[in-house]
């Protein structure tokens, strides 16, 4: 049951015991001797890797030649006993006595088969009584030794927990044996009869799939109870095992036969697809060969696709890389080489198409019209790699579109916002199960030319890991002069990018590496004007919000006038999505009184944004006065657009030099203030200040909306007119304002953000700016009709600024700063 045949040469030589058969019943756990059968001394016949307990029966094959001469003799004499013992160490052909366990049993010979055409026999022993080895007195021409025997404790035939152990012993037997197949039933109920209680341990002990050592440890124990609960320890685990190892058998069985089943319908398939003129496989390679003489491809990709379809052709459909060698030749096809879109070179059409879909971003425009026009003259040109940066909402994505639809090229956009592995834009190796093209041929496959308009969305928010760079990857697809033969790892086949327009969109060029901006065209998208979204809004989103809603265009007017309010007190950011949201609110509302039937304004005045959207928001300030010493208009740029910041300076009598600077203001702000206040001291003559002034009044300087952090060096001369200002009483000019930075010497400096800060000036109501000199240069690039109604004061200096911002007359009631009795002043 438990050993294969071969394994049964030699002496219980194998690991596997024979089924042994329940001969009697045992009297105190062993079978009766004859007394004058016994004598002093034993024949010793080593085992190998099994045992046999007393009551029981086992045929053991005999093999070695010691062994065979030791079953003719012991088979002479009266009795016919044979002291069986297991050897240590299996593979020893001729033991000693230290080569062999201590305990063993003497057992009887029943009978002596003698197989034919083999040079062995089978003998079936008896078991009858254990016994200990004492010492071994001949060696040849077989073993013999002394001994002594060793006598069993046998459980009370009134322990209940005993009877309980048989019974679960029973149970499992039967259930392992089962595990190997049917047993005979006259066998089973052998097995749940009383009659073999007394022998059932030693029985199951013998033919125990075990090894002979762990039978070994079995026969030496002396307590029955004690080897019963041992002999159920190992049978819960084999049994365990047993179970096991069926349910591998059968998943790996139903497995086998359900690919057996596969296997057979796919030769009926094929057979019958013969039989009627047609092979699947066949006609897919015909197809490939047909389609790939008609691509436009090089030499080298010709070479390569030859290679590859002939692998195709010499794999079975069924083996596992026909799917992967399929799927690779079929994109090597669907790519586009060397196909191209032809460009529309109407420069008057593109111009169009850009207005059209997108206000403003006029040098973005400029340069795809230059590009679109040395492309027209020259016949051929390396596409521009084209980095659009600014703040979110302002339509760097939406406009590669357009850019798409003006030069009549198709459109693909991929988004790296949290990119992280390299093989997204090179792709995988073959050599991986589940490999693709990475994102860069994928989308050229999606567009379907090799020139498309490629947006690279998002381009700063690329991460990096153990598994790449994926930045250091786009250096390759980013420089003109390597992605004409860019190198994906799935396709291994040099591709040509140099005419794809790539477009990459930015929000914060500091995390992108410096490599990879060398490789860029930089140009800047800052945020819209009031004016510019009033525009985007009259022409793209009210008319988009009124389809979404379902509304017509006769439904509602909202003047531009509306708008700007909407802007301005409604919205604060550099795009225009907030816009959008605002807008589609109140579409939402305007879309439930039209839905209801209700009676509502067809023209939404700015009075009536409070019904549609609420309380106002937000505010701008307004020009203020000039009634007061030491307040100042300044302009300042924010990334939502220009601001007018007032800096309000107030004297305080004290010992003098003290500086107090609040409302928030950052290191280079306080700087600026320090640095206007030591330029007056310096230069107090020219302005008529009384040097006492310096040592008996204490300044504080103060730019309201303390909450909102500050900074920059951009209010350096409206700071240096304040401190004027309030030091000589003198009232500041009216509906004046300005920005510039100063030196301790002296000079004004040009800043940035000159279009924002002077729209932001024109709406306080400002009539006058002072700027640097160098400055008007950003002045000239604004449209004239946003500059209407002011008037400029170009400076290089700081006196300059003050001839023109302080008037003589000073302010109603001005302070005594020279007398000694004045106290503050206000």
């Amino acid at each position: 049951m438990f050993k294969n045949k071969k394994d049964l040469l030699g002496i219980g030589e194998s690991d596997e015991p024979v089924i042994s058969i329940i001969t009697t019943d045992l009297i105190d756990g062993d079978c009766y001797i004859n007394e004058k059968d016994l004598k002093e001394e034993l024949f010793i016949l080593p085992l190998r890797n099994t045992a046999i307990f007393p009551g029981t029966s086992s045929p053991i094959a005999v093999a070695r030649k010691k062994s065979m001469k030791l079953i003719k003799a012991a088979n002479r004499q009266k009795g016919k006993l044979v002291g069986l013992i297991c050897q240590k160490d299996s593979d020893i052909d001729d033991p000693e006595k230290d080569d062999l366990y201590p305990v063993g049993v003497i057992a009887e010979i029943i009978r002596v088969i003698e197989l034919p055409d083999s040079d062995n026999v089978t003998v079936i022993f008896q078991g009858k009584k254990r016994f200990r080895l004492t010492d071994v007195t001949q060696t040849e021409p077989f073993l013999k030794g002394r001994y002594e025997i060793l006598e069993s404790v046998p459980a009370l035939k009134t322990d209940s927990e005993y009877k309980a152990l048989l019974d679960s012993i029973r149970e499992l037997m039967v259930q392992m044996l089962r595990m190997y197949g049917d047993p005979p039933k006259e066998f089973i109920q052998r097995m749940n009869s009383e009659s073999v209680k007394s022998v059932l341990v030693n029985y199951c002990c013998t033919n125990l799939p075990v090894s002979g050592a762990e039978k070994q440890a079995l026969l030496e124990i002396n307590d029955e109870k004690e080897r019963a609960y041992n002999l159920l320890v190992i049978l819960n685990r084999e049994t365990q095992m047993m179970e096991m190892k069926l349910n591998i058998q059968m998943k790996t069985r139903e497995e086998l036969n359900q690919q057996q089943k596969e296997y057979f319908l796919q030769q009926q398939i094929r057979t019958i697809q013969d039989e009627l003129g047609g092979n699947p496989q066949q006609a897919d390679i015909e197809e490939f060969k047909i389609r790939g003489a008609k691509k436009k491809w090089s030499k080298d990709v010709a070479q390569a696709f030859e290679k590859e379809i002939s692998k195709l052709e010499r794999l079975h459909p069924q083996s596992p890389d026909y799917s992967t060698q399929y799927t690779y030749v079929e994109t090597l096809l669907d790519l586009p080489w060397n196909e191209y879109t032809k460009d529309n070179f109407n420069l008057k059409n593109a111009q169009k198409v850009l207005d059209q879909d997108h206000f403003g971003l006029e040098k973005v425009k400029e340069r795809i019209i230059e590009h679109l026009a040395v492309l027209k003259l020259k016949g051929d040109l390396k596409s521009p790699i084209i980095c659009l940066y600014g703040p979110p909402g302002v339509g760097k994505t939406s406009l590669g579109k357009s850019v798409a639809k003006a030069l009549n090229r198709k459109y693909v956009r991929v988004s790296f916002g949290g990119l992280h592995d390299e093989s997204e834009i090179r792709g995988h190796r073959r050599t991986y199960i589940g490999a693709m093209p990475g994102r860069i041929i994928q989308n050229i496959l999606k567009a379907g030319s090799s020139n498309p308009v490629f947006v690279l969305d998002e381009i700063d928010k690329i991460g990096s890991d153990f598994k790449g760079d994926p930045s250091s990857a786009l250096l390759e697809v980013l420089d003109p002069e390597q992605n004409f033969a860019f190198h994906d790892n799935y396709l291994n086949i040099d591709y040509d990018l140099s005419k794809v327009m790539f477009l990459a969109t930015a929000n914060n060029l500091s995390t992108i590496s410096q490599p990879l901006l060398d490789r860029m065209e930089l140009i800047d998208v800052s945020g819209y004007i009031i004016e510019e979204k009033v525009e985007i809004a009259y022409r793209h989103l009210v008319p988009k919000q009124l389809e979404n809603h379902g509304l017509t265009k006769d439904a509602i007017n909202i003047p531009k006038k509306t708008l700007e309010k909407i802007v301005e007190n409604y919205t604060r950011e550099s795009g225009v999505r907030e816009l959008d949201k605002r807008i589609a609110e109140l579409m939402r509302k305007l879309a439930r009184k039209v839905a209801s039937d209700e009676d509502y304004k067809k023209t939404i005045e700015p009075a009536d944004l409070q019904d549609y959207l609420g309380a106002v928001k937000y505010s701008r300030d307004q020009y203020q006065g000039n009634d007061y010493a030491g307040v100042v208009t300044g302009l300042a740029w924010t990334s939502v657009g220009g601001e007018i910041l007032f800096i309000e300076t107030s004297l305080s009598r004290g010992k003098g030099s003290k500086l107090t600077l609040t409302g928030n203001l950052g290191d280079v702000m306080k700087e600026s203030a320090v640095l206007a206040l030591e330029y007056l001291h310096s230069h107090s003559q020219y302005l008529g200040i009384d040097e006492s002034i310096f040592e008996n009044w204490n300044v504080h300087v103060h730019v309201p909306e303390g909450a909102i952090p500050k900074d920059g060096p951009s209010a350096g001369i409206t700071m240096i007119t304040s401190l004027a200002s309030a030091l000589t009483q003198r009232k500041v000019k009216p509906n004046l304002a300005m920005t510039g930075e100063i030196t301790l010497r002296g000079k004004v400096l040009p800043v940035g953000g000159i279009r924002e800060k002077i729209l932001a000036a024109k709406r306080a109501g400002i009539k006058e700016i002072i700027l640097c000199k160098e400055n008007k240069k950003d002045i000239e690039e604004i449209k004239p009709l946003y500059l209407k109604g002011l008037t400029f004061h170009y400076v290089g200096d700081i006196k300059e600024v003050l001839d023109i911002a302080l008037l003589k007359e000073k302010i109603k009631h001005p302070l005594d700063l020279v007398a000694k009795d004045n106290k503050s002043v206000n």
